[in-house]
């Protein structure tokens, strides 16, 4: 049997009565609990699991019947460590102690996801994938997102990775950056409801975005509720820590003042959701992620400097190459068809034929597209 171990000072000394009382009282407990002497004001004590309430009752029995204060103190002193022990939960009305800082196991664990989820889960009318049409694997295309995607047939994309316009006014070249809240919307909604189409089954769709915390809209809520309306599961979400502590916007507010404090942000979200199923399937030869990559980025908070070139590429919002390369070889596979639906200066695609995966980059302006290319022709050599 597995025990906790915590060491115990006594308030009095612990005389060998008032041993042979506590080794008396914690035997009556089959040895879920038991202690060792260490000397005159100190012991070991060892617990497994326990009914604390009936230790307690008992407790105040057994002084009831032993007077002395040696043995009242060593009571006290006993019930007060055990109150203090952490303790993993309950079970049966008992304190369980082994494995305190271990993840409770949960019996059944799958079968009970599936029953809680079953309503939500999304069912495919059709997982059959499709061929995605020649003259667009390993393409840059200049035009319109949504035009592209109805171009495309069902289930041909593994994998969408994007960070759509922030919408709060930056110049984009060729695109408004300052549009009414709900135009915004409806129009990235059915860019999205478009990639859903053409993922195929078990593909992800991965989306960087950043709140518009002046103008107090939580996009990446927005975002993420519509996508569960239209049926994609989520599958988690990241924190990129970017450690800009000199964004533009202070934290002052209302200074020294509850009235309206601003908060102040230094990182942005990563929201995760898969089409069909959160298994995307794949071979194993064409895993290239390492065991230390894989350790250190399921914890989901990424620190990772911002794009220190956005000025050399001429483009006022890019993600860094860092990011969409943990992103590719965390939720990829090698040779996985990469869309970016917002491709801007091809960050994306640059990096997918970096990390031998096929990619489609769409983007409305001419000027990033040429861009896009050139960073791809660069990363033959």
């Amino acid at each position: 049997m597995e025990y906790k171990e915590v060491t115990l000072k006594t308030t009095k000394e612990f005389d060998e009565k008032s041993k042979r009382v506590v080794k008396s009282f914690l035997d009556e407990f089959n040895r879920h609990i038991y202690f060792e002497p260490m000397g005159s004001y100190e012991v070991k004590l060892f617990v497994n699991n326990l009914d604390f309430e009936r230790f307690k009752s008992r407790a105040l029995e057994v002084k009831a019947n032993n007077g002395e204060e040696e043995v009242l103190s060593a009571i006290d002193d006993l019930v007060e460590a055990v109150n203090s022990i952490g303790s993993y939960g309950l079970k049966s009305g008992k304190r369980v102690y082994v494995d305190f800082n271990k993840e409770r196991k949960v019996k059944n664990r799958k079968q009970k996801s599936e029953k809680r989820t079953s309503s939500i889960r999304n069912t495919e009318k059709s997982i059959e994938e499709n061929i995605l049409p020649f003259e667009y694997e390993n393409a840059i295309v200049c035009a319109d997102s949504l035009d592209v995607l109805r171009k495309l047939p069902n289930n041909c994309i593994d994998v969408m990775i994007t960070s759509p316009p922030y919408n709060f006014g930056l110049e984009y070249e060729n695109g408004a950056d300052d549009k009414k809240w709900d135009d915004y919307f409806n129009q990235l909604f059915a860019i999205l409801e478009e990639t859903k189409r053409v993922l195929k089954y078990g593909g992800r769709m991965i989306i960087n975005v950043q709140p518009l915390f002046s103008d107090y809209i939580p996009t990446h809520h927005i975002i993420s509720k519509h996508l569960l309306d239209i049926g994609m599961l989520w599958k988690g979400e990241i924190l990129w820590e970017k450690n800009n502590y000199n964004c533009k916007y202070t934290a002052w507010g209302s200074w020294k003042s509850p009235s309206s404090p601003y908060l102040k942000y230094t990182w942005e979200f990563i929201e995760v959701f898969c089409k069909g199923d959160l298994k995307h399937s794949g071979k194993t030869e064409d895993i290239d992620i390492t065991a230390e990559e894989f350790k250190k980025w399921v914890v989901a908070k990424w620190s990772i400097a911002p794009e220190r070139n956005m000025k050399e590429y001429g483009h006022p919002a890019m993600f860094p190459e860092n990011l969409v390369s943990r992103c590719l070889k965390l939720f990829s596979f090698k040779n996985d068809i990469i869309l970016d639906v917002f491709n801007g200066v091809g960050t994306t695609t640059s990096v997918a034929r970096m990390l031998d995966r096929r990619y489609l980059g769409v983007d409305i302006s001419t000027e990033y597209c040429n861009v896009a290319e050139k960073r791809l022709a660069s990363s033959l050599f």
